[in-house]
Formats: C-alpha cells, structure tokens, sequence
C-alpha cells in the first residue's frame, strides 16, 4: 500500500514563509502521488489522504480526496468491490463519481477517539487499474484546515440559506432537494470569508478575483448532471461584520431519475486545496431526488 500523498509545493514567500519553516518535519516526510504518463482515458485514479485533525470532542476527521488522471475520462465506481473503504465499508461517503484532475479533501470519515493506531483503506479498480491508500492518525499527518499559521486565514462560510445553517471547513454541510426529470433545479449558497490574502508566490495582483470561488460538480449518481455554470461568479452582498459576502446560483438539470449527490467546494484566495497546504476551503453538498 502506497503512503498518504500529499503534494510538494514551491516554497511560499512573504506571510507563509514563517508557517512552512513550522511545517518542514511534515513536509520532508511528503509523499507525492504515484506518478504515471498523462491519458485521455484508461488511467487509474487514486484515492488521497490528505491528513488528520482533531474535534472539539475528542473524536478525528480523516479528510480524503482523490486524483483521477485521465484528462478527458470522467468516471464511475459504484460502492462495492471496486470502491471501498475499510473497515466499516463499503460504503463511508466516498465519491462514486470521479471528475478529472485531482479533487482536494471532498469528504471526511470520523474516526473515534479511541481510534489510536488503527487505520482505515481506500480501494480503487478501474480501467483494470487497484490503488489501495491508507488513511491513520500518525502524528506527521496532521493538518490545520480550519486556521492557516501563517496569516491566521480561515476557510469561508458557506450555506444553502440566506439565514439558515451554515459550516466553515472541510467536513461540509449537507441540504437536500427534489425535482422532476428535465427540469432544471435552481442551486443558490451563500458565502462570506475574511478576505485575508494568501497565494503561492505571496504576491498580491493589482486586480482581485472575488475572495471566494466556487466550484460545482457531480459526486454519485445513475447519470450525469448538466449545470449551467460549474462555477458561477459570486456577486458581493452587504453582511454586518464580514469582511467579504456573496452569493452565486447555478442550475443543475437531470436527465435520468434516481437519487443524486452534488458536491460545491468554496476555496478562498489560497486556490484549490489551498495551494497544497490544506487551508482554507469549505466543502458542501445536495441531495436530489430526481422524479420522472
């Protein structure tokens, strides 16, 4: 079984720098992932273990993503033999629709507080391809994705209600929805941040994006999912106390029943999996039922 992977990153300048010198023990033990030449299809995807981190009650979040390297092949795995994590499995809230490129920390899995030394495994078959990662509390993998040292960043506040329940970080938020097939269902959030800047070069541009960027995509399903905009502009509104507030809406049409899950990460400045250092982004997901 391969090691939990992480990527290596340039070195971040400026308001980073004193956070990475804090993190060089874990950085030097870094794995990155398998490497193999780049595909259209017929590649394998891996599973990823980005690292630990610990609840207020005791208890652990291992946060998973994973990398699909096929450029063009987006894939299925139903839960099963070919997609399962263990023990506990199969079935642990893991994508069975993978999209292309690597996807960073989408879902997390709580481990108890006696979890100690035990461990849990992510297996993936496709194109005749098995990875099998593990995923365990080993000191060198824990990870702050809920404060980042260097500038005190923290990940941005998402939710499916102008006023309703909302989650900050990677163990997401959870809604639900029904809609006919053919009918498009109409996905608003709404987002506020703290708008601190961090980036891999430490340079700030002279024309910023929106402080958070959101990104739609499919995560299971008995088909695919047409949206209207994968990731749609998020317009700035007016919020007591934040520093940064917005909202954006989507659409996301079915064309077969069933039950559907879409997954919506909101990344702040620090980009997608934060530039490789697991702050700051808040993961989010929908429930469809689609009927005939």
């Amino acid at each position: 079984m391969q090691a939990p992977s992480w990527r290596i990153t340039p070195v971040r300048i400026g308001l980073r720098t004193a956070a990475i010198l804090a993190a060089t023990s874990v950085l030097a033990l870094a794995q990155t992932l398998p490497q193999e030449p780049a595909h259209e299809a017929g590649a394998s995807i891996t599973g990823s273990f980005e690292g630990w981190f610990k609840n207020p009650d005791g208890t652990y979040n291992l946060l998973l993503g994973y990398y699909n390297r096929n450029r063009k092949q987006e894939v299925d795995i139903p839960i099963g033999p070919d997609n399962r994590i263990e023990p506990g499995g199969p079935d642990r809230g893991q994508p069975t629709h993978f999209v292309t490129g690597r996807d960073w920390g989408v879902f997390t899995i709580k481990a108890p507080a006696d979890f100690g030394e035990s461990k849990i495994t992510w297996t993936l078959t496709v194109n005749g391809q098995t990875t099998i990662i593990p995923a365990s509390l080993k000191s060198d993998w824990e990870i702050s994705p809920l404060k980042e040292a260097a500038v005190g960043n923290t990940p941005p506040v998402l939710s499916f209600e102008e006023k309703g329940p909302s989650v900050q970080g990677p163990q997401g938020i959870t809604t639900e929805r029904t809609v006919k097939v053919g009918i498009p269902l109409s996905l608003t959030t709404w987002v506020s941040d703290d708008a601190k800047f961090t980036s891999n070069s430490g340079a700030r541009p002279k024309n910023l994006p929106p402080p958070v960027t959101l990104r739609w995509t499919m995560y299971r399903g008995p088909s695919r999912v047409t949206f209207s905009q994968d990731r749609p502009i998020v317009q700035k509104i007016e919020r007591a106390g934040a520093a940064f507030a917005g909202m954006a809406t989507t659409t996301a049409t079915f064309g077969v029943p069933g039950e559907y899950v879409l997954h919506v990460t909101a990344n702040d400045y620090s980009g997608e999996g934060g530039g490789g250092f697991q702050c700051c982004w808040t993961n989010g997901q929908v429930k469809v039922s689609v009927k005939p």
